[in-house]
């Protein structure tokens, strides 16, 4: 499998506090990943080092061969990065539908695009609320419609960070499911969360941060193996 997104020692932090010591990571063409550590261990600091929220100070980020460390956020969606960040971010004053082509793009002339009605037909639950506003929607509902917002912009990966947190246990399975869908249809997908046992099923390879370092990486069946790595790095 090619190599999509491949960090190289990134480092990267706040004014003068470093969060990131030396992450590596990677994301080969049509895999899921994850990203998982407790909180304040650099999760979101390595999301926002990949989408040019945060500068790093050392290291390489390439996606798709091509450094993209330091590139504006705009541009770096405009490789084909969709982002859905944690907290939603959804706009509260626009309906579902305003929400999902207010941003939507198919600068690859992706055939098959993603479209509205193809973003309704993976979440029935958005056709059903199309006309009500962004601020009307239960949070497992506007995680949906973030996900969906996203996938409008038909990108070649899709980052989540924190896919299910604070959702009522019916709404985390309806997300796992759609994961599992796009998964199925080749999307590669980078996911931050909490929930191992979920994504041991999904996901095909995991890193595990710990005080801004990589402390594991390794693939489903050896993270299912080590319940003590669970233990030691996520307090699960």
């Amino acid at each position: 499998m090619a190599v999509m997104l491949d960090l190289e020692g990134i480092e990267a932090g706040y004014g003068a506090k470093r969060v990131l010591f030396g992450v590596s990571l990677s994301v080969n063409e049509g895999e899921v990943v994850t990203l998982m550590g407790r909180n304040g261990m650099g999760k979101t600091t390595t999301v926002n080092s990949i989408m040019g929220f945060c500068r790093p100070n050392a290291g390489s980020v390439r996606f798709l061969g091509q450094e993209i460390a330091g590139a504006a956020p705009h541009r770096v969606a405009q490789r084909g990065i969709g982002l859905v960040p944690e907290g939603r971010q959804i706009f509260p004053n626009l309906t579902v539908h305003e929400n999902l082509v207010a941003t939507a793009a198919n600068r690859r002339q992706a055939a098959p695009g993603w479209t509205a009605e193809r973003v309704y037909e993976l979440f029935p639950r958005l056709a059903e609320r199309r006309r009500n506003m962004g601020n009307q929607l239960s949070g497992g509902e506007q995680q949906m419609l973030a996900i969906g917002r996203a996938l409008l912009t038909n990108p070649l990966l899709l980052i989540l960070d924190e896919a299910t947190e604070g959702l009522a246990p019916l709404m985390r399975q309806e997300i796992w499911n759609c994961l599992a869908q796009l998964k199925t249809a080749g999307q590669s997908i980078l996911v931050i969360d909490k929930n191992v046992a979920a994504l041991t099923q999904l996901a095909d390879r995991h890193y595990i941060l710990e005080k801004g370092a990589v402390a594991w990486s390794g693939d489903s069946a050896a993270l299912r193996a080590d319940p003590e790595l669970w233990h030691r790095y996520l307090g699960v």
